[in-house]
């Protein structure tokens, strides 16, 4: 049996979430914003034979629209679990607190406005967040990425980008990139085609970004 309960798991967040000033309430599995969206759980799953167990969080938008995260945590239970949201609070949280709650910590993301389409976009950049190695994360990581959107049509709507490259070892790389939780292949090779630094070390990085149509 899974050592960390879904009660202690909704604790858990519920926490992080008032430590940023944002009071949610708890709803069976969900914990609310004034008794609606958006809305969000988590789901802690316990790694194999030593491996890293895994966090899911699922933020409902509306009836419609969830993003899906994940993150890796090393340890097992409540420990494990606990590594896991330091990395979404060290990375995704920020965005998502800006985007969706208006609590905004310039220290922790970057604010942007892009123009795309006939539309202007308020954009919530995170921090990438690199593991496994020390190195400088392209400068023009988002301006590919902001680029490559200008090829889409995006409703007038909240949407996210989910950044994900790894090099391995030997040196191959792969990435992963979800628009609105859809593979996106222009996202992909624009990402892939930046020069990333190469070595004998295996890295990983992820991003998230969010998109919200500006108010004339």
């Amino acid at each position: 049996m899974n050592p960390m309960s879904a009660v202690n798991t909704q604790k858990l967040l519920l926490q992080l979430f008032e430590h940023h000033g944002v009071a949610l309430e708890p709803d069976e599995d969900w914990l609310l914003t004034d008794g609606d969206f958006p809305a969000l759980r988590a789901h802690w799953r316990e790694g194999a034979l030593g491996q890293p167990g895994r966090l899911d969080i699922d933020l409902v938008l509306d009836e419609e629209r969830q993003i899906e995260l994940s993150y890796a945590g090393s340890g097992a239970g409540e420990a494990g679990c606990r590594d896991a949201l330091e990395r979404f609070a060290g990375g995704d949280l920020p965005v998502l607190l800006a985007a969706c709650w208006y609590v905004t910590d310039d220290r922790r993301l970057e604010l942007a406005q892009w123009e795309l389409g006939l539309r202007g976009w308020d954009a919530f950049i995170g921090r990438f967040v690199v593991e496994g190695a020390d190195l400088q994360v392209p400068a023009a990581a988002v301006p590919v990425v902001a680029d490559a959107l200008k090829g889409e049509s995006l409703a007038p709507r909240l949407h996210w980008i989910r950044l994900f490259l790894r090099r391995s070892a030997d040196g191959t790389l792969a990435t992963e990139v979800l628009l609105d939780n859809q593979p996106w292949p222009a996202g992909d090779r624009a990402l892939a085609a930046l020069a990333w630094p190469t070595g004998t070390q295996a890295y990983s990085v992820r991003n998230l970004i969010l998109l919200d149509v500006r108010d004339y």
